[in-house]
């Protein structure tokens, strides 16, 4: 994966220290995509966030995005020129931007596009993650074109879940960046 910059791209109200995005940080010296304001996130600043730190790699890069940043995958991908910049993404807890509690809480998110991604991707989703169906995520990972795997009963796959380093999806990173590129 040394050929490759890892770009973190955390959900809402970003991801405390105890999360796995800041272990992979902070072990791996993967990028965390920073936001302008990580309590009221407006897609198109973040969007544009994205595109920056896309652009200022020498890399090819890779995205390990987690609950809101999964929505955002989505919605930079539609729209960006340098989806070919991009060797995959793990897609980690999609949260559903189109429900009505999220709606309300995160306005602007919706609805959420659904159109194919232009590099391979796979998405992670608990059976009982708080913010997200389990037929929603598949229905999303489907839509994306993205493998889907069931994580089981971990929530929403965050500091809560107990997972430290979470080996699991760093090794589910490396499988994706070890498959031939997609078309």
């Amino acid at each position: 994966m040394s050929d490759v910059q890892v770009l973190l791209l955390p959900g809402w109200q970003n991801s405390g220290p105890e999360h796995w995005q800041s272990r992979w940080e902070a072990k791996h010296g993967d990028i965390r995509v920073q936001q302008h304001d990580w309590m009221r996130p407006l897609r198109g600043d973040w969007q544009i966030q994205l595109e920056e730190a896309v652009l200022a790699s020498s890399r090819p890069v890779a995205f390990a995005a987690h609950s809101l940043g999964c929505i955002l995958v989505a919605a930079w991908a539609a729209h960006s020129r340098l989806t070919h910049k991009v060797r995959g993404a793990l897609l980690v807890a999609p949260g559903d931007t189109e429900r009505d509690d999220l709606r309300q809480m995160i306005p602007g998110w919706a609805p959420i596009i659904r159109q194919r991604l232009p590099f391979a991707a796979c998405m992670v989703a608990a059976d009982n993650d708080p913010f997200c169906s389990a037929e929603r995520s598949r229905d999303m990972a489907r839509d994306w074109g993205a493998n889907y795997i069931d994580a089981g009963p971990l929530g929403h796959i965050n500091a809560e879940s107990g997972l430290g380093d979470w080996s699991e999806g760093r090794h589910l990173l490396e499988d994706l960046l070890a498959s031939p590129p997609k078309n």
